[in-house]
């Protein structure tokens, strides 16, 4: 009877060992594996959508615009109240892959889920790592998302991924090397460029989800912006596109807009040969068709003819000498990595000229990066050009040197002013 009583005890005790033991063992989670994750969460741009202006990385509360309404972005920390610190692997895998919360409730596609069904069960399960184990949690409180009718109804987004959500992993094409299976693997995946670069459809909905359809990363439209074309960058070499989604700048160009952003938060942190591979695999589409509007350019020599003596003048040409010349030069090939390149520059041939009006109103800043601290500001013109002076600086630019883009009205630079303002 004794050694009963003293036989109990001793196995409730094992057994308590045995539970603490398995428990510290679930704990400890691999910092390399975290480590992968934080760097998979930067190729992804997760804290641009999920961080709000002064409040902490992850916790959500980001305003974007929908068109249907403002979608407010969720607090994704491991906060167990307020954000994902109650997932398992497998919700947290379904947010990813199919937009589905751990409640079952839809996720609107402003989260790039359809992309990231593309990513692979690794990298998905080192992602997951990170943001429960690398992420201070935080208890912030993000705005209700306010959609209208019917847009507010999230169970309508099941008939929306039964039509355009295809689920499927990363398929590489046959003929590629392993190099451009890379590449095309960061930006079909977590990089979700074709967020910003393939045309959309009716219902938002991208109208490509494949490097093989033409339509994918064709170029598009974003909040106003139009987004180049990036199949096949005849105008850029491989160092180029490296250069500028790790500096935010090349030997021709300079970001502005969303674009500013992702290479602030994302492609600056990506290691040389992820960059290297993602130049690679562009360069490997298929260009698409040439999209310039039918207008015929003033020519590259008679402009700067025109420019360099500054004799009968237009009104256009003489605002680009006052305003633009200092930097860009008669020649319109400003200064390489300073002061972008005009002559060709795809914003200013761009269908839409609303980022090129954007660009003279706003000014634009390049990102401070590890391997270009330095930031390079142009100005705001909003003060300085009426909105007649401003369409007419605009049409010579696009008309200006082999530049063929069509004239801009003055009711287009008041329409961006405007929205501009309200933006404030």
């Amino acid at each position: 009877m004794k050694n009963q009583n003293t036989f109990l005890p001793r196995l409730i005790g094992a057994a308590a060992l045995c539970l603490a033991a398995l428990q510290t063992a679930q704990a400890e989670v691999d910092p390399a594996l975290v480590k992968r994750g934080e760097y998979l969460a930067r190729v992804g741009d997760c804290v641009a959508c999920h961080s709000a202006p002064g409040k902490p990385a992850f916790s959500g509360g980001l305003a974007i615009d929908s068109g249907h309404g403002v979608i407010y972005s969720t607090n994704i920390t491991p906060d167990k109240q307020h954000g994902i610190g109650n997932y398992t692997e497998q919700q947290f895998a379904d947010a990813m892959r199919k937009g589905l919360r751990a409640d079952g409730t839809h996720l609107y596609p402003a989260m790039p889920y359809p992309n990231y069904a593309k990513v692979s069960d690794a990298d998905t399960h080192a992602l997951y790592a990170y943001f429960m184990n690398g992420v201070k949690p935080s208890s912030a409180v993000p705005p209700a998302t306010n959609m209208a009718f019917p847009f507010n109804l999230r169970w309508g987004m099941s008939l929306w991924n039964f039509l355009f959500l295809s689920g499927k992993s990363f398929q590489p094409q046959p003929d590629w090397n392993e190099q451009v299976k890379l590449g095309a693997y960061l930006v079909e995946g977590l990089g979700h460029c074709s967020s910003c670069h393939t045309p959309r459809g009716f219902a938002m909905n991208e109208k490509a989800s494949g490097s093989a359809d033409t339509a994918f990363l064709a170029g598009g439209e974003l909040n106003g912006w139009p987004t180049p074309s990036l199949r096949g960058m005849p105008r850029w070499n491989s160092q180029d596109i490296v250069d500028y989604l790790q500096t935010g700048r090349n030997r021709s160009a300079a970001v502005a807009g969303e674009m500013t952003q992702v290479v602030q938060h994302s492609t600056a942190y990506l290691q040389d040969p992820d960059l290297q591979a993602i130049a690679a695999y562009l360069k490997a589409l298929p260009p698409g068709p040439d999209k310039a509007a039918g207008v015929t350019p003033q020519g590259k020599a008679e402009t700067i003819q025109k420019l360099t003596a500054a004799k009968d003048l237009s009104l256009g040409e003489r605002l680009y000498l006052d305003n633009c010349a200092a930097c860009h030069f008669v020649t319109g090939q400003g200064a390489t990595r300073i002061f972008p390149q005009l002559d060709g520059a795809t914003v200013i041939n761009a269908k839409n000229p609303h980022g090129l009006i954007q660009v003279i109103l706003a000014g634009a800043r390049t990102p401070s990066t590890d391997k270009a601290p330095s930031v390079l500001v142009m100005p705001s013109f909003a003060q300085r050009l009426s909105d007649s002076e401003l369409a007419t600086l605009a049409t010579f630019l696009r008309q200006g040197w082999g530049n063929r883009a069509s004239a801009v009205s003055e009711r287009e630079v008041a329409a961006v002013r405007a929205k501009g303002l309200a933006a404030r």
